[in-house]
């Protein structure tokens, strides 16, 4: 099963909208666009204690650190952050460097 596969169906566990749930839609867009990433994913939403309501604890923690008077909020840059830290995935520039070689045999006739 693919980890979008697998996201979706942790995901129709929680309500539509709910913070778990935007963190599997956040953890989509990165499958998304770095394939790298997705088997990772997928190989940790195979432990329970790497599921997108665990990941969205670690989320809400940071905005309860970081709250200003009654309202907390967490940016795209820090969810992804804690998300990429949580799963252990790289960095989106390491995974594009990572993805480039090249083998000048292979230009060599």
């Amino acid at each position: 099963m693919s980890a979008i596969e697998k996201l979706k169906e942790q995901q129709s566990k929680v309500p539509v909208r709910s913070a778990p749930w935007m963190v599997a839609e956040q953890l989509m867009d990165i499958c998304r666009r770095e394939p790298v990433c997705a088997e990772l994913i997928a190989q940790d939403l195979d432990n329970p204690d790497m599921s997108i309501v665990e990941a969205e604890k670690k989320i809400k923690a940071f905005a309860d650190k970081h709250k200003s008077g009654k309202s907390s909020c967490v940016g795209p840059e820090d969810s992804d952050r804690i998300l990429r830290e949580f799963y252990g995935l790289p960095d989106p520039g390491e995974v594009s460097l990572s993805l480039i070689s090249l083998d000048l045999a292979d230009f060599l006739g």
